[in-house]
């Protein structure tokens, strides 16, 4: 009898430690990319969520799924899951009628989440049309189509969002995530698609990424710190930049900041940029530890760009200075053309002068009407560059 009890014991054990793996098209969904399969979608997850303590999974085979939002990915879980969508598409509906959240599809507090591949489509091309969700307009609700928040130890890789509605993904209070091989679509005329918008995150990697955007293909926002952007191809879109920053109360620092080894092509706006709202709605923060390193910009529009008047409403009062603080950065082996003859701009704060920024082995050639690889020229108000090699064009006439 004691054998026996002990047999079932383990036998139970083994159960309950045993891997859950969840397809979606064994629990009903269509895959015809007609029926809205997000419910079925949504109830693999929680049976997954809930499978035990052993690693499990959601398996979403290759198809075409609909599904209508909010699709709803919540934890805590018992154990890590992982989604599998390799070969699939999941689509969102176009209709802006369906809209019901400010998000498509969202994870939050999972740790150990892995989204495994898939193309995410936003199918937008109807949004970016909707004037509310323009750079005047104060009201946009627009859906983001992949929104973490407060998720931890976590792997992104092989995702595709394309056509999003608004910002393609959103990380906000994340810890500790790495996003590989990602592919992020739009034509650069959609309205505020950025590709991957970062706030009140700490440990951050992103890497061999590829993004075309009508807006920012990385924006990061307060309370970013330890940032990693390495082997990220941007284009069309307004660049890599960080901020806009002092437009909200309580506004938190952002530190620690590494862009490095990427190429930059055919981007409006900036290249790479730091950017802060003047004005008296302006508050307090911090922009420190930031480093944009070995760097190819291919006919950008102001390839390096310091911007503390950043104001696209034009509902500013630039006559009072931004009131965020910009120290210790590094502009260093950036190389190609401008498709503006001004290649580096830094328009720093009247009240708060940027500290400690560091120019050293830049090579921008003007590619514009002048031709001929000449003309290109620097620009700098309140701040003294540290130039540490030679820069084409020089660090700012007078300073170096």
């Amino acid at each position: 009898m004691g054998k026996a009890i002990c047999c079932l014991l383990l036998i139970a054990m083994v159960f309950r430690n045993h891997a859950v793996v969840v397809d979606i098209k064994a629990r009903g969904a269509k895959g015809d990319g007609k029926t809205d399969d997000g419910p079925v979608i949504q109830k693999a997850w929680k049976e997954a969520c809930a499978g035990g303590p052993s690693p499990s999974s959601v398996l979403i085979p290759p198809g075409t799924y609909m599904a209508y939002p909010p699709i709803l990915f919540s934890g805590p879980c018992k154990g890590p899951v992982e989604i599998k969508a390799n070969g699939a598409t999941i689509k969102a509906p176009p209709e802006l009628a369906r809209l019901k959240s400010n998000s498509w599809i969202a994870f939050q507090y999972i740790d150990r989440l892995s989204v495994i591949g898939g193309t995410f489509d936003g199918q937008g091309h109807e949004a970016w049309k909707n004037q509310k969700c323009a750079d005047t307009a104060l009201s946009c609700q627009m859906p983001v189509n992949l929104r973490f928040s407060f998720v931890k130890n976590s792997l992104l890789k092989g995702i595709t969002s394309v056509n999003s509605k608004y910002f393609h993904m959103v990380i906000f209070a994340c810890d500790n995530i790495n996003i590989e091989h990602a592919t992020i679509d739009t034509p650069g005329n959609s309205l505020n698609t950025d590709g991957i918008h970062i706030g009140h995150t700490n440990g951050l990697n992103i890497t061999n990424s590829n993004i075309k955007s009508g807006d920012d293909c990385i924006s990061i926002g307060d309370g970013s710190k330890n940032v990693h952007i390495e082997k990220l191809t941007c284009g069309p879109g307004h660049g890599i930049s960080i901020g806009s920053l002092g437009k909200y109360a309580n506004e938190q620092p952002v530190q620690g900041i590494w862009i490095k080894n990427c190429t930059i092509t055919g981007t409006i706006i900036s290249g790479v940029r730091i950017k802060s709202w003047p004005g008296p709605t302006s508050t307090s923060g911090t922009a420190t530890d930031i480093h944009f390193e070995d760097i190819i910009m291919n006919n950008v529009e102001n390839p390096i760009l310091i911007d503390q008047q950043y104001c696209p409403s034009n509902r500013c009062n630039k006559a009072s200075p931004s009131k965020v603080k910009i120290s210790n950065v590094c502009f260093k082996k950036i190389r190609g053309t401008s498709a503006t003859n001004v290649a580096v701009k830094m328009d720093c704060s009247q009240g708060l002068p940027c500290e400690n920024v560091e120019v050293s082995d830049i090579h921008l050639t003007y590619n514009g009407a002048r031709g001929g690889g000449a003309g290109a020229i620097s620009e700098c108000s309140y701040v003294k560059p540290k130039v540490m090699a030679k820069n084409i064009p020089p660090a700012c006439p007078g300073y170096s």
